[in-house]
């Protein structure tokens, strides 16, 4: 008999299982050993936490020690975040600043990932530009025969994605043209479609929120913006709250956990309390058992079992429409939310039921 068969390898099997739903450690990958030293030079040492895969989330961050509720989990200087005011100290602010109309804070901040990553070896963010993802999986980036299949309310709120991404591109064609004084390859090949696509959704998955005062350069957008190196790694849970904000005192971007965390397990921090359908949408990926989760109830569904008849239907439509109450209409585990409701009762209304005003 083969000597895995016996009791020793099956503890063995089961040790090499857990820790490999555990996470294995990326810490020794030349990509993250020069992103360590990276961030070194700017301040930032961390024993705490090294990169790893995941099984059921991918790439994360995995404690070296237990976490408790109030712990530290990562303090990431001021001189290691990616903000506008990054952006504007670089060879772009010039040509930002004397841009009329003034460009968004979102735009300059796709403009300076684009021309970084364009600089390759030259670029003094390279490190952090190698470990972004090459791709990213949100609806903006679907082939449209894969949105197509998505759910209706989905489908609609991808398309407008993809919409918005579009014509940012083309209100920013004349802005990039303006930097061509900085390359010397042709500005219409670095900064197209599919570079701006990668750059926003960077910026749409990966930024933490930084509010910054508003500076004349930029558009009336509100400037709440920072690309966070390291910390970025962090994936997503429902199921765990933490604390995080810019410390002035420490200067520096620090998040807090209110849970516990053994040692060697994936730290989590969350996002906000999403459903799956914003969490696709904004950062390309869905939570299993999410407690957030919500079913989505298209116009078109809510009024296929409404008497097409009644004779005030255009009315209550109309003023559903008009209090926007036909839009976000959703079941949660709890039942129908109360937009739902509300909307349920107006079209259910008689005819002597529903004020002329």
């Amino acid at each position: 008999m083969k000597k895995s068969r016996g009791r020793t390898g099956r503890k063995r099997r089961r040790k090499h299982l857990q820790s490999f739903m555990d996470g294995v450690s990326c810490s020794h990958k030349l990509e993250y050993i020069k992103l360590k030293k990276w961030l070194k030079d700017r301040g930032f040492e961390d024993s705490n936490l090294r990169p790893a895969e995941f099984w059921g989330t991918g790439r994360g961050l995995m404690t070296t020690k237990a976490l408790q509720a109030g712990d530290l989990i990562i303090s990431l200087p001021e001189k290691c975040l990616l903000t506008t005011g990054t952006v504007l100290s670089s060879c772009l602010g010039e040509y930002i600043m004397k841009w009329k109309p003034p460009v968004s804070p979102l735009i300059a901040l796709c403009t300076f990932l684009i021309a970084e990553k364009h600089a390759g070896e030259k670029s003094l963010w390279k490190p952090y530009l190698d470990v972004l993802p090459k791709t990213y999986t949100c609806p903006v980036c679907l082939e449209r025969d894969v949105v197509s299949l998505l759910p209706e309310p989905l489908r609609k709120k991808a398309q407008e994605q993809r919409t918005t991404v579009q014509e940012l591109y083309m209100s920013s064609k004349a802005f990039f043209s303006s930097l061509q004084p900085l390359f010397a390859e042709n500005t219409g090949t670095i900064f197209n479609y599919s570079a701006l696509e990668w750059a926003w959704c960077t910026i749409n998955t990966r930024t933490i929120y930084m509010k910054h005062s508003q500076r004349e350069c930029f558009s009336l957008e509100p400037d709440v913006y920072a690309l966070a190196p390291y910390l970025d790694l962090l994936n997503h849970s429902p199921n765990v709250q933490v604390k995080a904000a810019f410390n002035e005192q420490t200067r520096s971007y620090e998040i807090r956990t209110n849970s516990q965390c053994k040692k060697n397990e994936e730290v989590f921090i969350c996002y906000g309390p999403h459903d799956n359908q914003r969490l696709v949408l904004e950062y390309g990926f869905v939570v299993m058992d999410n407690p957030h989760s919500t079913v989505y109830v298209s116009s078109d569904i809510l009024l296929k079992y409404f008497p097409p008849l009644d004779k005030q239907r255009n009315t209550k439509l109309s003023i559903l429409k008009d209090h926007d109450f036909l839009e976000n209409l959703t079941f949660g585990w709890d039942g129908p939310s109360w937009r739902l409701l509300t909307a349920l009762k107006l079209l259910s209304l008689g005819a002597d039921e529903l004020s002329p005003s």
